[in-house]
């Protein structure tokens, strides 16, 4: 028996809920950051999520501007950050390359990047939590002979950067005191 494109979906939203909870469980617990896009996308469309909704935003190209019209008539109560944040996410990564697969398909956002990527080579706080910079800034961080090696494609690069300029600098006593080194 095969699963319908909304099975599909519904496993794939259920599966990325199971392995949030087993990183929470396996003492990873890296949601003192802020949200990025695709967390807030999936919020934003429920769980599990619309998945008419998911299909039209995973087939949409649009500009920054108008993504962030969008974000800001479904999204009242978030603040500013989140708004700008989600904003960014679907910018640079809509439209989908497999629409009909579209939660599947949901790039890594910001938050998951920085804590997937960084922590390879050093503490977040020292090299990204503390660090204001615009999204050029960011964006020269992948210049240095060190970064140019990091397995991301450049859609990755400017989604980091985007989360990273919206989201950073954080405060240091926001930050886990196992991180503030």
């Amino acid at each position: 028996m095969t699963a319908g494109r909304g099975g599909r979906l519904v496993l794939t939203v259920l599966g990325a809920l199971a392995f949030t909870a087993a990183q929470a469980a396996g003492g990873e617990d890296f949601n003192f950051m802020p949200k990025g896009g695709r967390a807030m996308l999936l919020e934003l469309l429920g769980t599990p999520a619309n998945a008419t909704e998911l299909r039209s935003i995973a087939q949409a190209r649009h500009t920054e501007s108008e993504w962030r019209e969008f974000v800001d008539a479904r999204m009242k109560a978030a603040t500013d950050r989140e708004r700008a944040t989600l904003a960014a996410y679907l910018t640079v990564n809509m439209p989908l390359p497999d629409p009909d697969r579209p939660a599947s398909s949901l790039p890594a956002d910001g938050r998951d990047l920085g804590w997937n990527q960084c922590q390879n080579c050093h503490s977040l706080f020292a090299g990204y939590l503390t660090q204001s910079r615009d999204v050029q800034g960011w964006r020269n961080v992948f210049l240095s002979p060190f970064h140019r090696e990091l397995k991301m494609s450049p859609q990755e690069r400017e989604e980091f950067s985007r989360y990273s300029a919206i989201n950073m600098p954080m405060k240091i006593e926001d930050v886990p005191e196992d991180l503030r080194f």
